[in-house]
């Protein structure tokens, strides 16, 4: 793929690695790296995920370091990790989902975009959008009961929450027979509309945003950092070639700016389906909340504002979350292409 940028009377072309569709990849090779790589990065980014939670089930506004400065005091470091192995087990289903829907959807509507005669940017930016879609909704099937028992795993033991002390889980399979039990299969999907309504258009937005961004990265600023090639290129061209760590930066750049403004713009949403999942109703009822009641008791507790509780956790493991999985990602699909060499010409 190639980026044309206009200086004064002579113009720069800046040529970046092709993209790698569905077809060039060795799915055994993606799906088994996939799930290795993908791992480690949750592994590294759930303390923020357990503030977050925590933040958003409190009674009362506290900042993310005296919650994690609370949660290590009273429950020591492992406090950080609650409910990490149930997480990491529905991760590597979910991810394959998510992973498989997001290739098939990017690969079939770019190419019915390009032929339906939209210019490549608009395509690829509307492909990017289908593909975040299509993937949240996917992995969603399996995500939001991973969810409901992993954060009821994480707010167990915390000192500020509303979170019913009669509910105490051993761990992950004890908490899902126990809201199995309880409230059926409905416990386990508790959350799921408003999780589609959450991840569903925020994958769109952040995905197209990535496509967008990272145009704008290297129409601004890219050009700055690429090695020349030998000579000019043909009609007095200047053709670049950015290496390897050029393109990472601008990814990683792209990513986090797409993902800072889904986490702002889905905030709310992200409040009210953390609390529906790990919330059992008032001490003298067995209703599960709905939606209204939950945004009513938030604003009773804090104003509007309640609902960006964990804001600042939730846009730092948003912004960190997708710089590394960005990068992660497109190095994963380089790994795991069928034909290597071609990858650099």
């Amino acid at each position: 793929m190639s980026l044309g940028t206009a200086e004064d009377d002579s113009a720069q072309e800046i040529h970046i690695p092709a993209d790698i569709d569905w077809q060039m990849l060795d799915k055994s090779k993606f799906f088994f790296l996939g799930a290795a790589l993908f791992s480690g990065v949750s592994g590294t980014l759930y303390p923020i995920v357990v503030l977050k939670t925590r933040q958003q089930i409190a009674q009362s506004q506290l900042s993310c370091v005296k919650t994690a400065f609370s949660i290590l005091r009273n429950e020591g470091f492992c406090g950080l990790y609650r409910g990490f192995g149930t997480s990491l087990m529905g991760t590597i289903p979910a991810r394959a989902l998510y992973m498989t829907a997001l290739e098939v959807t990017k690969s079939n509507v770019g190419t019915v975009t390009i032929r339906l005669g939209f210019p490549e940017p608009t395509a690829a930016a509307i492909a990017n959008a289908a593909a975040g879609l299509s993937a949240a909704m996917a992995a969603q099937l399996v995500w939001t009961p991973v969810d409901v028992v992993s954060q009821r795993l994480m707010v167990q033991g915390g000192t500020n929450s509303k979170v019913p002390t009669a509910y105490k889980y051993l761990g992950g399979i004890d908490a899902f027979r126990k809201i199995l039990n309880v409230d059926g299969v409905r416990g386990l999907y508790r959350g799921f509309g408003i999780s589609i309504l959450t991840y569903a258009p925020s994958n769109a937005v952040w995905w197209a945003s990535y496509s967008v961004a990272q145009r704008l990265v290297w129409g601004g600023i890219g050009s700055y950092c690429c090695k020349k090639d030998d000579g000019n290129g043909e009609n007095g061209v200047n053709a670049l070639r950015p290496d390897s760590k050029t393109i990472m930066a601008v990814q990683g750049v792209s990513a986090a700016m797409a993902g800072g403004v889904s986490a702002l713009i889905t905030m709310p949403l992200d409040t009210i389906k953390t609390r529906l999942q790990v919330l059992d109703g008032d001490e003298n009822g067995r209703r599960v909340p709905t939606v209204g009641q939950t945004v009513r008791s938030l604003v009773k507790e804090g104003g509007w504002t309640a609902c960006y509780r964990g804001l600042g956790p939730r846009w730092a493991s948003m912004s960190m979350s997708a710089t590394t999985m960005i990068t992660t990602y497109e190095f994963l699909k380089r790994l795991s292409a069928k034909n290597q060499e071609g990858l650099m010409s």
